[in-house]
């Protein structure tokens, strides 16, 4: 994670010195360079984060929304009342039965783990 950070602040590092460098040599007009992508950045971040109408909402508009039928909806219906609710559940007790089955009483480990 140190080699990543060093790498981006020597670059960081870099790019400032040579924007330094080209604003002592040509001043302003250094920065014409720049305008592109600055302009092509901000436009991007703008459509990020506002974007337009047509785009944000055609998910809801195209949504169709289907009436279940009769059918559907006594069968749904149906199955609401057949589920038990989540509080009340049935306790059934359970209960081990040792088997005999190689049962050796000296030796506590099981043969295989």
């Amino acid at each position: 994670m140190k080699r990543h950070a060093l790498i981006f602040w020597s670059a960081v590092v870099l790019a400032v010195f040579g924007l330094a460098s080209g604003l002592a040599r040509f001043g302003l007009s250094s920065l014409r360079g720049f305008i592109v992508p600055v302009v092509l950045f901000l436009v991007l971040y703008l459509l990020y984060k506002f974007p337009p109408r047509r785009f944000a909402a055609s998910g809801s508009r195209s949504k169709i929304k289907v009436k279940p039928s009769q059918k559907t909806l006594a069968k749904v219906a149906g199955m609401r009342k057949s589920q038990p609710p989540a509080g009340k559940r049935k306790t059934y007790p359970f209960r081990v039965i040792e088997g005999s089955k190689g049962k050796n009483e000296e030796e506590q480990l099981p043969k295989y783990h």
